[in-house]
C-alpha cells in the first residue's frame, strides 16, 4: 500500500469530518466528499482483510503508514481520537457510504466516548464493517481484542477450575465480566472469536473446550437472534458447562480406551455436579444452571440426566448442545481424530431433530457459510488457502490466507485473498490440513 494512497485517505477522512460541521448532510459538497472517501477506502481494502487507522504513541497511522511528519489532516484526526479516548478504528471490506456517514456524524456529535461506548454505538447503529481497533500499531492482541478476550476467558476458566479443585466456591464476577466482553465481540464481529475456537490445546483440553463451547454457543445464539441479555446467560452457562467433570476421577476423563460401565455411570453425573456448584456461586445469571444441568439432554430429551429439575425453557440448553457437539467433533481427543469444519456440518445435520435442535442448527450452519473458518481449500488455479474469515453480510464471501502456490510449494509468508460470494466456485476442493502439514493454530 503506497504512502500516497494513505495520505489521500486521511485527507479525505479529515475533509469529510470538517464538511459535516459546515454543511447539511445532503449538500452536494458533502455527497462528493463521502463518495471520494468511500472510493479511496474501498480501493485500499480491495486486497486487504482490514484497514486499521489509529494512534501509536500519539501519532496517527493508517495501515502501515505512520504520519510522523507534519500533516494537518493526520493531526486533526489524531486529536479527535484522543478526545474520544479510543486508540482507533478498523475498517473491513464491504464498507459503504451509509455506514461512513453514520460513523462520522457520531464522531462529530460525540455520540460515544471511550472503547465501551464505541462498541455499543457500532452495534446499535448496525455498523458491521467498522470495529474498535485494539492493541498498538493495529496488532490485534490487546485485552479488548478478540484474542485478548479469548485469552482472558481461558484464565478465568483456569481460575474457577482451580478453586473447585481446592474445594472452594468460585466467584462469578470475573466470569460475568469476560462473558460480557465475549458477547460484545460476537455482536460486533461474530467470526472474530469463532476463528479462535479453532485453537485446540490438547494438553489443556478441558479449559480450551470450555471457552470454545462458550464462543460457539454465542455464535449460535447470535445467528438465531437471541438478545444480548440471553447471550450473556448462554455464554456464562456454556463457559462452565463441564464444571462438574472436576468432581470425577481424572483417569476416567482422560482414559484413551472405551469406558467401563461403572466409569460411564460416573461420567453421567457431571451435569448434576456442575449444577450443584453453580447453585452455591453468587450472582450467576438466571438460566445458566439449566444449561450446565441439561446440556446432555439432547433435543429429543432422551439424553441425561433424566427427570432433572429445570427451571425454564430449553432454548438456551439446545444452543449450548449444538456448540458442545461441534467443538467435540472438530477436536483431537484420546478416542477420536478431529474432522474439518465442513465435515462437521454434515455430521451435525445427521443429528438434527434427535440430538440437536433443527432450526437453531440450520441458522448456525448458514452463519458459518459453505466454507467455514478453518477450512483449507484448493483454488481453481491450484493454490491452497485457509479460510480465516467469512463475510458479515454474506457468509459465502471469504478471506483466505494463501499458504501454497500453484506448484504446491509452501509460501514463506501467507498471501491474503478476498473472494466475494460470486467467486466462491473458485474453491474447488477441501484439503486435509494434516496431509499438507498445516498447523491451523499458527494462523489464528
Amino acid at each position: 500500500m503506497s504512502a500516497d494512497a494513505c495520505h489521500k485517505l486521511v485527507a479525505a477522512l479529515a475533509g469529510a469530518l470538517k464538511g459535516l460541521r459546515l454543511y447539511p448532510l445532503q449538500h452536494p459538497i458533502i455527497r462528493k466528499q463521502f463518495q471520494e472517501l468511500t472510493e479511496r477506502l474501498q480501493q485500499l481494502l480491495a486486497d486487504r482483510e482490514q484497514l486499521p487507522l489509529g494512534l501509536l504513541d500519539g501519532t496517527l497511522f493508517a495501515a502501515e503508514q505512520l504520519f510522523a511528519e507534519p500533516f494537518p489532516a493526520a493531526e486533526s484526526i489524531g486529536q479527535r481520537l484522543q478526545e474520544l479516548e479510543i486508540i482507533g478504528l478498523e475498517f473491513l471490506p464491504g464498507i459503504g457510504e451509509d455506514e461512513l456517514r453514520v460513523l462520522l456524524q457520531g464522531i462529530n456529535q460525540g455520540a460515544f466516548n471511550g472503547p465501551d461506548a464505541l462498541v455499543d454505538f457500532l452495534r446499535e447503529q448496525k455498523l458491521r464493517h467498522v470495529r474498535l481497533l485494539s492493541g498498538e500499531g493495529g496488532e490485534d492482541s490487546g485485552e479488548g481484542s478478540a484474542r485478548g478476550v479469548y485469552d482472558r476467558a481461558l484464565k478465568v476458566v483456569n481460575s474457577i477450575f482451580h478453586d473447585v479443585r481446592l474445594g472452594r466456591i468460585p466467584s462469578s464476577g470475573e466470569a460475568k465480566r469476560v462473558v460480557k466482553d465475549m458477547v460484545r465481540t460476537t455482536l460486533a464481529d461474530p467470526h472474530a472469536l469463532l476463528a479462535l475456537s479453532m485453537l485446540k490445546d490438547y494438553d489443556n483440553y478441558t479449559f480450551t473446550h470450555s471457552v470454545n463451547v462458550a464462543v460457539l454457543a454465542l455464535a449460535v445464539g447470535r445467528a438465531t437472534g437471541f438478545s444480548e441479555e440471553q447471550l450473556r446467560t448462554i455464554g456464562f452457562g456454556a463457559l462452565l458447562h463441564d464444571l462438574g467433570k472436576l468432581k470425577i476421577d481424572l483417569a476416567i476423563i482422560n482414559k484413551p480406551a472405551r469406558l467401563s460401565e461403572s466409569e460411564y455411570r460416573e461420567i453421567l453425573k457431571h451435569p448434576q455436579f456442575g449444577a450443584a456448584i453453580l447453585e452455591q456461586m453468587e450472582g450467576t445469571p438466571a438460566g445458566s444452571r439449566d444449561i450446565v444441568l441439561g446440556h446432555h439432554l439432547h433435543y429429543d430429551r432422551k439424553g441425561y440426566p433424566q427427570n432433572c429439575d429445570l427451571g425454564g425453557p430449553f432454548d438456551l440448553i439446545d444452543i449450548t448442545t449444538i456448540a458442545d457437539t461441534y467443538d467435540a467433533i472438530t477436536t483431537l481427543r484420546p478416542y477420536q481424530a478431529p474432522i474439518s469444519p465442513r465435515q462437521a456440518i454434515q455430521e451435525l445435520r445427521g443429528l438434527s431433530g434427535t440430538l440437536l435442535h433443527p432450526d437453531y442448527l440450520e441458522a448456525f450452519i448458514f452463519s458459518l457459510g459453505n466454507n467455514p473458518v478453518g477450512t483449507l481449500v484448493r483454488l481453481d488455479n491450484n493454490e491452497i488457502g485457509l479460510v480465516n474469515k467469512v463475510g458479515l453480510d454474506d457468509p459465502n464471501a471469504v478471506e483466505l490466507k494463501i499458504l501454497f502456490d500453484r506448484e504446491g510449494r509452501p509460501l514463506a509468508q501467507p498471501v491474503p485473498l478476498h473472494l466475494p460470494a460470486s467467486e466462491q466456485t473458485r474453491m474447488v476442493a477441501e484439503v486435509d490440513p494434516f496431509l499438507k502439514g498445516v498447523n491451523l493454530a499458527q494462523h489464528f
